[in-house]
């Protein structure tokens, strides 16, 4: 009996370990794409709207990143379009949406924004 759990064991830990490779390289293109968002924020110039107050994108980068921190730890992050969805979508206070203005540009929500940026980001990565 004792045997046959370490069997068990040993072909579960096999199992996970083949698919290994392909969920690191999917992680990794999923925090590269976060880390281009965010920086993406931090050097837009935009002004964001959370809970009826504008900050600058500086702020608004670090809110986010810490948002971001914060899903990491539960491992509730796995691609960018999570990321977006879950934290930088609206307020997990307020219910909220997020907005961006950018110079006298009427402000649209930031999920409209960010995914905006991240089509045009996968667009331009060589396949």
């Amino acid at each position: 009996m004792h045997r046959r759990r370490i069997l068990i064991a040993f072909c579960a830990a096999l199992a996970a370990c083949a698919g290994a490779p392909a969920y690191a390289q999917q992680d990794a293109r999923a925090r590269q794409e976060i880390a281009h968002l965010l920086d993406f924020v931090a050097q837009s110039g935009c002004q964001f709207e959370r809970n009826g107050s504008w900050h600058d994108s500086k702020a608004a980068r670090d809110h986010l990143q810490e948002k971001y921190a914060y899903l990491q730890r539960r491992d509730l992050a796995p691609d960018a379009h999570a990321f977006i969805e879950r934290a930088a979508t609206q307020s997990s206070l307020s219910g909220k949406p997020y907005h961006v203005r950018c110079g006298s540009q009427a402000p649209i929500t930031s999920a409209q924004w960010l995914n905006g940026e991240l089509a045009r980001y996968r667009a331009a990565q060589p396949r």
